[in-house]
C-alpha cells in the first residue's frame, strides 16, 4: 500500500464518518417532517366540519340580521307616526287653549267669586262669623 492509497483510504473512511453524521440529523427531520403532514392532515379532516357548522351559522344570521332590519324598519315607522300623533296632540293642545283656555280662565274665577261671596268671605279674605 502506498502512500495515496492510505490517504485515500482515510478520505473515504472520512467522508464515510461524515455521511453518518448528517444521516442521522436527516433521518430525524424526515420524521418530523411527516408528523408535520400528519397533524395537517387531521386538521384538515377536522376543519371540514368546523367550517361547514360555521357556514350554517352564518347562514342563521344573515336570516335573523334580515328580520332585525325589517323590524327596525317597521319601528321607525312607528317613530314616524308617534311623531305625527304628539305633533297633532300640540297642535290639538294650542287650538283648546287658545279656544276655550281664556273662557275657562273666566268661568273659573267667576264660580270662585261666587264661592267666596257665598261663604261670606270679605275683601281681607277672613270668613265673616255671626254672634250668637
Amino acid at each position: 500500500m502506498t502512500i495515496g492509497e492510505i490517504a485515500g483510504l482515510i478520505a473515504a473512511i472520512a467522508f464515510a464518518i461524515l455521511v453518518i453524521l448528517f444521516a442521522i440529523p436527516l433521518l430525524k427531520l424526515g420524521r418530523v417532517l411527516e408528523e408535520v403532514r400528519l397533524a395537517v392532515r387531521d386538521i384538515g379532516h377536522e376543519s371540514v366540519p368546523i367550517l361547514t357548522e360555521m357556514q350554517g351559522t352564518v347562514r342563521a344570521t344573515n336570516e335573523e340580521l334580515s328580520r332585525l332590519s325589517v323590524v327596525t324598519a317597521d319601528l321607525a315607522k312607528v317613530s314616524q307616526h308617534a311623531t305625527v300623533v304628539s305633533e297633532n296632540a300640540a297642535n290639538m293642545a294650542t287650538l283648546f287653549s287658545a279656544t276655550l283656555g281664556g273662557p275657562m280662565v273666566k268661568t273659573a274665577a267667576f264660580t270662585y267669586g261666587i264661592r267666596k261671596a257665598i261663604r261670606g268671605e270679605g275683601r281681607s279674605g277672613k270668613t265673616a262669623r255671626r254672634k250668637k
